[in-house]
């Protein structure tokens, strides 16, 4: 990884590559569903739910990609002796618990 925090960098195999990638093109999909539903001006309480689908499509996508980056970057950087990663991932957390 790059010193430069704005040039960060992250190489990702294949698998998980493809991974994050069919995730965030299912929830892409669901986000269009939900277009076409305010379309046909279908009941509140059906797009709703369908909103709620796609928070939690969104949700497991972040907890996949949390885990892949404590098992790669951190546990990477920690065993450098690059400790700052710890205070980056604070950060991080707070922002994503908010």
């Amino acid at each position: 990884m790059n010193q430069n925090e704005d040039s960060k960098t992250k190489e990702r195999s294949e698998k998980e590559y493809k991974d994050l990638m069919n995730r965030l093109k299912r929830i892409e999909g669901q986000v269009r569903g939900i277009q076409g539903m305010l379309e046909d001006d279908a009941y509140c309480t059906d797009i709703l739910i369908q909103v709620a689908a796609v928070n939690a499509a969104l949700n497991s996508f972040n907890k996949v990609l949390l885990s892949n980056h404590l098992h790669t970057c951190v546990a990477e950087n920690i065993r450098s002796g690059n400790d700052e990663v710890i205070d980056e991932l604070v950060t991080l957390m707070q922002k994503l618990m908010k």
